[in-house]
């Protein structure tokens, strides 16, 4: 039976591990959706910046929390975190259950949802299914629902409440270090190139051999791109020292 979920409910779970799916309906104008997972600890903030699960560190090192990413089902986009609520660490109370907009509030986003499945039982249906909402629409990041302990088992309880300055300004209200400088630095416009001066020489050409303009160099993208952004995984771990990326512009203040 699926449970249909209204604003602050919630639901007692029996599945071991579970998956939380977020689904939205595409469209022109309709910005990209990711999920993410914030580990809470006893006094309700991370205890550290790996509790942060999302598409730059998409797994927690406790290997319990992760990303499956994206997928296309039907018509719709789906982002999804899958969590073994039998292996997740006593210290951690609460897990947060993110939607994060491309820069782009909510209030373009097409019927969006969070379903709950258990994560153990094929082609089942939802456990649970929350209709998310903004309640404002300026909202570029939703807590769209939480996984909390309650005596010896899990709950899942519906939110649906966000922030107008994105993932980075929800990061930071359970404890994430973000680096501000980085952050500023991606509000300024990219600096042009002057254009290259032609090439001189030290002596003069004979007379008879014709001058030719120098070349030009190309102007393009670099050869190689960094690997972290929306979606890139860092190829060997984590960083030695977490920083919010600088590619993603949901971690800008709006």
């Amino acid at each position: 039976m699926t449970h249909a979920m209204l604003k602050g409910s919630n639901v007692p779970l029996e599945a071991g591990t579970v998956r939380a799916v977020l689904r939205w309906t595409p469209g022109q104008g309709v910005p990209d959706v990711d999920a993410s997972a914030l580990l809470l600890g006893p006094d309700g903030r991370v205890r550290s910046d790996e509790d942060f699960v999302f598409y730059n560190q998409p797994r927690h090192p406790s290997g319990k929390v992760w990303r499956l990413g994206k997928k296309r089902v039907a018509d719709a986009l789906t982002d999804t975190i899958q969590t073994d609520l039998t292996g997740v660490e006593s210290v951690v109370g609460q897990i947060l259950l993110v939607a994060s907009a491309d820069g782009v509030p909510f209030d373009h986003v097409q019927s969006l949802q969070i379903l709950l499945y258990d994560a153990n039982l094929t082609d089942a249906e939802p456990i649970a299914v929350f209709d998310v909402r903004p309640e404002t629409g300026e909202e570029t990041a939703l807590i769209c629902g939480e996984l909390y302990r309650r005596g010896d088992g899990w709950k899942f309880r519906a939110i649906g409440e966000g922030y107008s300055n994105g993932l980075k300004g929800l990061a930071v209200n359970y404890g994430i270090s973000v680096d501000e400088s980085e952050a500023q630095d991606q509000d300024a416009p990219p600096r042009e190139e002057p254009p290259a001066s032609p090439q001189t020489f030290s002596q003069p050409l004979p007379p008879e051999q014709p001058t030719t303009p120098p070349q030009q160099p190309a102007y393009g993208y670099p050869a190689s791109l960094p690997t972290y952004g929306q979606g890139a995984q860092p190829a060997y771990g984590y960083p030695q020292e977490f920083t919010m990326p600088p590619q993603g512009p949901q971690f800008i203040g709006r």
